[in-house]
């Protein structure tokens, strides 16, 4: 038996989920079956939009599967990764009951969907150490076998760390849970990382998940596409839990065009500008008074430990500046994530922190 049919929840294994007008793949002229409005909306110039859409839109699940070099049994398209974490919560963890296992300081999501269904937390904080923020891969499979919890989150790169998990340890992880737990990996950020997608390892271990989304680098969050990459048997187990329509008809089209060979030729440029204002953007920090330290990214962001980090978020907003107060996470209660913009606004960004780091020295 697979990992996920040992995992999953013993009242869904007979579970079918909800059978919309648009699920089964028919063909007609005149489509009279899906309680649609006969007449389009007189703001909607294409008429598209009066139709239901596809449940998982072939075409984009099939431009997905060949950007991420999978099949497209192998994809769950979905309104963001946070769908995705939604649904694996779900599937794997019986309301008020089960466990996940999560390392903070970490995107927040995981927690928040386990505990909205009921299900503990069991958390195994990121070591503090000379290269970063790092995971203790082994203390988080300690704690899924102790806590009996279904499904472990690693986030990677991590956010807010920036931590690219060691491959070595994340095959490490899969074999120790193999049978007893499902490895969620969050790549959101993998585009910026020197390291290729951990896609390559689904077809070995049955326990692993592997998270994308076209917000990041395809520059595409408002249209909310996000996708879990897994065997074919765990992602039809997961639809089973998704709501019927997750991605409405405009957005599919703004993925499809994102997603042509110019569009991603031009993604790929500016991930690369992305990186290297990145290794600017943190020498340039490294070098001001009244910043602690400056940890190292494989994302599109680096956080950032300032002396006095009220004084630096006030003098940032000041000058119309952003950024993400990291203060109320574990750990970083001196601590601000400072997102990798164009060249212009890290520059306004950093000149806006001299002031305050100068007058802190």
């Amino acid at each position: 038996m697979s990992t996920a049919a040992n995992l999953l929840r013993a009242d869904l294994r007979e579970f079918a989920g909800y059978k919309s007008a648009r699920s089964d793949r028919i063909t007609g002229d005149v489509w009279l079956n899906a309680n649609e409005s006969a007449w389009s909306n007189a703001g909607d110039a294409s008429g598209s939009c009066r139709r239901y859409p596809e449940p998982q839109p072939q075409a984009l699940c099939q431009r997905l599967a060949d950007l991420y070099g999978v099949t497209i049994d192998d994809v769950l398209v979905g309104r963001g990764s946070d769908e995705a974490i939604d649904v694996l919560v779900r599937a794997f963890c019986a309301p008020g009951q089960g466990a996940i296992v999560t390392a903070p300081p970490v995107f927040g999501m995981y927690a928040v969907c386990a505990r909205l269904h009921g299900v503990r937390v069991v958390e195994v904080p990121l070591v503090d150490m000379a290269d970063g923020l790092v995971t203790d891969i082994e203390a988080m499979a300690d704690a899924a076998i102790a806590g009996k919890a279904s499904l472990v989150f690693v986030c990677s790169p991590g956010n807010p760390s920036g931590e690219l998990v060691n491959e070595t340890a994340i095959v490490q992880l899969l074999r120790l849970l193999e049978g007893r737990a499902i490895v969620v990996v969050d790549e959101a950020y993998v585009e910026y990382a020197s390291r290729p997608s951990l896609v390559s390892l689904i077809p070995e271990h049955d326990n692993l998940v592997v998270l994308r989304t076209l917000s990041k680098a395809h520059a595409l969050a408002s249209a909310r596409v996000g996708v879990a990459i897994a065997q074919p048997e765990l992602i039809a187990m997961i639809r089973r839990c998704q709501a019927p329509y997750p991605l409405p008809g405009p957005a599919v089209a703004q993925a499809l065009q994102a997603l042509e060979p110019v569009a991603l030729a031009a993604t790929t440029a500016y991930v690369e500008e992305a990186k290297t204002e990145r290794a600017r953007v943190q020498a340039a920090l490294e070098t001001m008074a009244g910043i602690r330290r400056v940890y190292p990214s494989a994302g599109n962001f680096l956080l950032v430990r300032f002396d006095d980090a009220e004084g630096a978020y006030r003098a940032l907003l000041a000058s119309g500046v952003v950024v993400r107060d990291m203060r109320a996470m574990p750990q970083l209660d001196d601590a601000l994530r400072i997102t990798i913009g164009r060249p212009e606004d890290n520059l306004r960004m950093l000149a806006a922190l001299r002031p305050a780091k100068d007058l802190a020295a």
